[in-house]
């Protein structure tokens, strides 16, 4: 038999529009302008699916949908909504809706979500306290954005393994954290631990504890991560710095759940959640023998990559909103920016992505007077992160010590973390490579997008310049200003 859709959205467009796609779908479309009739439709028992905007005239659909769960808790219900927030998609989910849609929507994907929800069974509706419903941890109204919400969304109730990407200053613990205080482990404990900032010697010990005398200086027994975070979630900050004997254990741990401290024999149960996050290629690790390719397939059960603020810049003016709060509740005074601010900071390429923002932000709130941040305040202080300055003749130097300085110093630990043995072979071609991307775009990024001045400045020609662009994914940042 034809499913029936209810359609309810006061938008008469919008109405028109999906009659006419379900319809040339092969479904019977039925519908309204208002919440009244839907449930007059729902509670008499027609309709096998329902898709319905969440402001209408006469009541919100957030408040319809628990009636329509208690009356046919297995009927899907796709909401769709202008409001496109993190708490939007969270509340659709928590309400018992099958999935969330942002306007403007894609036809197609509509569809396709109809088709599914019809074909599958009804999945058990998040629950999240009233207590937490009023943050907002996860800022954007972007199509990025929006992918992000719906999958952390559909993630709440699971337990499956996640592995966030993203470049540094993403936002990858922020994510993580969302995930977990509105997920069904939000009573248990959310522990975090940074791979890259602890003694390679000691992650397993913080990881996993150890037993009086395991080492010198184990006085006496220590709980490490994953017991302290039992019930709850783990999240592994830059993995991709875990030592390989690490590595080893941790895989122990996602294939039979269960670990021993260091210097101990018995088996430990253990029940966590792991998110895990990192801003490096693991990919390029393993190709190296850097990182355990079984332990990146267990790790990357649902991956998730956040992408950065240069790809999401419509989001500016919501994030400058979000932390200009921030720093009102902070003590900091109130300012507003003024529509040319917004617009440069839109166009400025940010290296350090939200937390760059954040930083500015705060720094603006706390050192100038004026209520309102104009175009010419952003300009000097971004020139301050990035000056304009000619490079001097001689070496470059980078702090207080030369670049051929500071390559030596990291190649010294790149080599010293392999011990007694040798990197894998291609290391000239690996650190050429990985030596362009930051170089290139720190020459873009001085010279404002000027490819110009930027081939001049590297002794390239523009045309060699442009292929490495496009070959290395460089973005370019291009200024108001005449350069």
């Amino acid at each position: 038999m034809t499913a029936t859709i209810l359609v309810a959205d006061d938008d008469a467009a919008i109405r028109t529009v999906l009659n006419q796609a379900l319809s040339r779908a092969g479904y019977d479309v039925r519908i309204t302008s208002n919440a009244a009739t839907l449930w007059r439709w729902v509670s008499s028992g027609e309709g096998d699916l329902v898709v319905t905007d969440v402001v209408m005239p006469d009541e919100n659909a957030f408040d319809l949908l628990p009636r329509i769960k208690k009356a046919r808790p297995d009927l899907p219900v796709l909401v769709m909504s202008a409001q496109n927030t993190f708490m939007t998609a969270i509340k659709a989910s928590e309400k018992g809706a099958y999935d969330y849609l942002p306007k403007p929507f894609d036809l197609t994907e509509l569809i396709a979500i109809v088709g599914r929800a019809l074909a599958e069974p009804k999945r058990k509706p998040t629950k999240i306290d009233d207590d937490v419903q009023d943050g907002m941890p996860l800022v954007g109204r972007s199509a990025a954005m929006q992918e992000i919400y719906r999958v952390l969304a559909r993630l709440m109730q699971t337990d499956l393994t996640l592995m966030i990407t993203g470049e540094s200053g993403t936002g990858k613990e922020l994510v993580a954290r969302a995930l977990h205080d509105y997920g069904k482990r939000r009573n248990g404990p959310f522990v975090a631990i940074n791979m890259a900032a602890i003694p390679r010697d000691l992650i397993e010990s913080e990881l996993f504890g150890h037993e009086k005398g395991a080492f010198t200086g184990a006085q006496a027994r220590s709980t490490g991560r994953f017991e302290q975070a039992e019930g709850g979630t783990l999240f592994l900050d830059e993995i991709g710095d875990m030592p390989m004997d690490a590595q080893t254990r941790l895989l122990r741990v996602l294939q039979q759940g269960e670990y021993t401290t260091v210097g101990g024999r018995t088996p430990i149960r253990t029940d966590v959640r792991i998110v895990a996050a990192t801003n490096k290629d693991l990919k390029q690790a393993i190709n190296q023998g850097l990182f355990r390719e079984d332990l990146y397939y267990r790790l990357n059960v649902v991956p998730l990559r956040l992408p950065p603020l240069r790809d999401r810049a419509e989001d500016i003016p919501d994030l400058v909103r979000h932390f200009i709060q921030q720093a009102e509740k902070e003590g900091l005074g109130s300012k507003r920016f003024d529509q040319e601010a917004l617009e440069l900071m839109k166009a400025y390429p940010w290296p350090g992505n939200v937390r760059e923002l954040e930083n500015l932000i705060r720094r603006l709130m706390a050192l100038y007077p004026q209520d309102v941040i104009t175009k010419e305040i952003i300009d000097a202080e971004l020139r301050a992160d990035v000056p304009d300055s000619p490079i001097e003749k001689g070496p470059v130097r980078t702090g207080t010590m030369t670049i051929a300085q500071a390559v030596e110093e990291n190649m010294r630990t790149y080599f010293s973390s392999f011990g007694d043995n040798l990197p894998p072979p291609g290391l000239y071609d690996r650190v050429l490579t990985e030596m362009e991307y930051p170089l290139i775009l720190a020459a873009l990024t001085a010279t404002r997008g000027n490819q110009i001045k930027a081939a001049d400045l590297l002794g390239l020609n523009r045309n060699t310049l442009r292929k490495k662009i496009r070959e290395l994914g460089v973005s370019v940042y291009r200024s108001s200003r005449t350069a």
